[in-house]
C-alpha cells in the first residue's frame, strides 16, 4: 500500500503532538506528585511544631509525661486540640471514627511520644525504622521525642487527599486525551493547507507534460512554494513561447521555401512547355531563386549550429578597428550606387578576443540589412569607442525606421517589419538571430534602438582584453 504525502505528512504532524502531549501529561504527573508530596511534607511539619509547643506547655504544667501515659484517648485529644485549626488532618478517617467508640481506643500513627527511647503513648514503634524524630524541650532538657513515619514512607491516609489526587491524575489524562484530539485535527488541517499549493502544482504539471503550455499556477504565498509556482509559470511561459516560435518557425521556413520553389517550378515548365526560350536572361532568372534557396539554407544550417553551440570560434587578440575600415572599403561602392553615404569611426588600439571570420560575417549581415532597407539618398555611420571594461560598436542608418514595440524583435528568426519588402530585398529574417547568437558567443551583447538619423541603431558590446584608451 502506498501513502501519499498529504498522508505521511498527517501521521509525522500527528505522531509528534502525541509523542510532545504524553511527555508533557508524564512531567506534569511527576511534578504534581512531587509538589503534592513536598506540601504534604511542609503541613505536616507546621502541625508537628503546633504539636511540640503544645507537649512543651503540657509537660512543663503536669511536671511529666504520666499524664498521656498509655492514654491513647488523651494522646488523641491533644493531636486534635493541636491540629485543630486544619480540616484536612493526617489521621486516618478510620481512626477518627475509632475515636468515639467504647472500649476501643484509638491508635494514631502519624506521631508517637518517646522518653528515653521508651514508649509514652501512641503507636509503637522504633527509631531503626527510620522515622523522624523531634526533640521536645524544656529549658535545656530534652525531654522527650514526637516520632512520625518518613513522608515517602507515609500512606495517605486523608480522603480528601485522595479524592483530590485521583482528580488530579483524572484531568492530567483527559487533557492529554483532548490535546491528542486536538493535534489530530490540527494535523489533518495542516497537511491539506500545507499541501494545497504542491496538489495544484502536481495537476498543472500534468497538464504542462500532455502538452498544454497554456496551464498556469495561481501564486498567494512568498515562500519556497510560492517561488516555486512562479517559477512553474516562467517554465511554462518559456515552453509556451518556444512552442509558438517553432510552430512560427516551421510556417515560415515552409513560406519562404514554397516561393523561390514555386518560381523554379513555373519557369521549367514554362521551358519545358516552349513559352519561354532558354535565354540568358531565364537561366539568370534561374540562377537567382537557387541562390535564394541555397541562401535561406545555409542560414537555417548556421542558426541551427549556432543554436547547438556548435559553430567553430578561433578567438585571437584583435583591433576591431582594422575590421571595420576594410569591411568599409569592401561595401563603399555599393553603399554609393545607391545614394548611401557610408562612414566609419573607430579609433585603433583597442583590442578584444575575438573569431575575425564570425566578426566578419556580424558586421557584414547588419550593413546587408543597412544597404537592403535604407531609402535613397541615405546614410550610414558606423562608430567605435571605450566604454569603460567594454568596447561599444553601434551601426545606425537613416530612415525609414522600426516602430518601438517591433525592436524587440528584430533578433527572433524569421521576423520580418515588411515581409513583402524583405522577399523583395532577398531576406528570410535570420540574419539578425545568427548575429545575436555570434555577439553572445563573444561574451557580448547586442541591442536595436532607434536611430537619431531616423533608421535603426544596432549597439554591440564587447569585453576589452586591455590596451588602448
Amino acid at each position: 500500500m502506498r501513502f501519499g504525502i498529504s498522508l505521511k505528512l498527517f501521521l509525522a504532524i500527528l505522531a509528534s503532538c502525541i509523542i510532545i502531549a504524553l511527555a508533557m501529561g508524564l512531567a506534569v504527573r511527576f511534578s504534581f506528585e512531587r509538589g503534592f508530596n513536598s506540601y504534604i511534607h511542609e503541613r505536616q511539619q507546621q502541625r508537628l511544631a503546633a504539636l511540640t509547643e503544645v507537649l512543651e506547655a503540657d509537660y512543663a504544667r503536669e511536671g511529666g509525661w504520666d499524664f498521656l501515659r498509655n492514654d491513647n484517648r488523651r494522646w488523641w485529644a491533644v493531636l486534635l486540640d493541636a491540629w485543630r485549626r486544619d480540616d484536612d488532618s493526617d489521621i486516618s478517617d478510620d481512626n477518627r471514627g475509632a475515636a468515639g467508640k467504647p472500649g476501643s481506643p484509638p491508635r494514631p500513627h502519624t506521631s508517637l511520644l518517646y522518653e528515653h527511647v521508651a514508649l509514652v503513648v501512641g503507636r509503637g514503634s522504633t527509631f531503626e525504622r527510620g522515622e523522624h524524630r523531634y526533640s521536645l524541650r524544656v529549658g535545656d532538657q530534652v525531654v522527650g521525642w514526637v516520632v512520625t513515619p518518613r513522608p515517602a514512607a507515609r500512606r495517605m491516609n486523608n480522603a480528601i487527599d485522595r479524592r483530590f489526587q485521583n482528580r488530579q491524575l483524572i484531568a492530567t489524562w483527559v487533557i492529554v486525551g483532548l490535546s491528542v484530539l486536538l493535534a489530530a485535527v490540527v494535523s489533518l488541517l495542516l497537511a491539506r493547507m500545507l499541501l494545497a499549493p504542491v496538489r495544484r502544482i502536481t495537476r498543472a504539471t500534468d497538464r504542462l507534460a500532455g502538452g498544454d503550455y497554456t496551464v498556469r499556477v495561481e501564486s498567494r504565498s512568498s515562500d519556497e512554494l510560492g517561488r516555486l509556482a512562479r517559477d512553474f509559470n516562467r517554465l511554462a511561459y518559456s515552453l509556451e513561447r518556444n512552442e509558438q516560435l517553432r510552430r512560427a518557425l516551421m510556417a515560415d521556413v515552409s513560406h519562404e521555401l514554397r516561393t523561390p520553389l514555386a518560381v523554379l517550378r513555373g519557369e521549367i515548365e514554362a521551358l519545358q512547355d516552349g513559352l519561354r526560350a532558354p535565354t540568358p536572361e531565364t537561366l539568370a532568372s534561374l540562377q537567382h531563386e537557387v541562390l535564394l534557396l541555397s541562401k535561406l539554407i545555409d542560414d537555417l544550417y548556421e542558426l541551427s549550429l549556432a543554436d547547438a553551440g556548435a559553430l567553430n570560434y578561433r578567438m585571437d587578440t584583435m583591433d576591431p578597428a582594422i575590421l571595420l575600415g576594410s569591411l568599409v572599403e569592401h561595401y563603399r561602392e555599393r553603399f554609393g550606387r545607391r545614394a548611401i553615404d557610408l562612414a566609419l569611426t573607430a579609433p585603433h588600439g583597442l583590442t578584444m578576443s575575438g573569431d575575425s571570420q564570425r566578426l566578419t560575417q556580424l558586421f557584414s549581415n547588419i550593413l546587408e540589412n543597412s544597404l537592403r532597407y535604407t531609402d535613397s539618398p541615405g546614410r550610414v555611420w558606423i562608430e567605435l569607442q571605450a566604454d569603460g571594461e567594454n568596447i561599444r560598436i553601434s551601426v545606425e542608418d537613416s530612415a525609414p525606421g522600426v516602430p518601438e514595440a517591433l525592436l524587440p524583435r528584430l533578433f527572433e528568426r524569421m521576423f520580418r517589419v515588411e515581409a513583402s519588402r524583405s522577399r523583395e530585398h532577398g531576406g528570410a529574417g535570420l540574419g539578425l538571430a545568427i548575429c545575436q547568437r555570434i555577439v553572445e558567443a563573444h561574451g557580448g551583447t547586442i541591442t536595436a534602438e532607434h536611430s537619431p538619423l531616423g533608421g535603426v541603431r544596432m549597439v554591440m558590446s564587447f569585453p576589452r582584453t586591455g590596451g588602448g584608451s
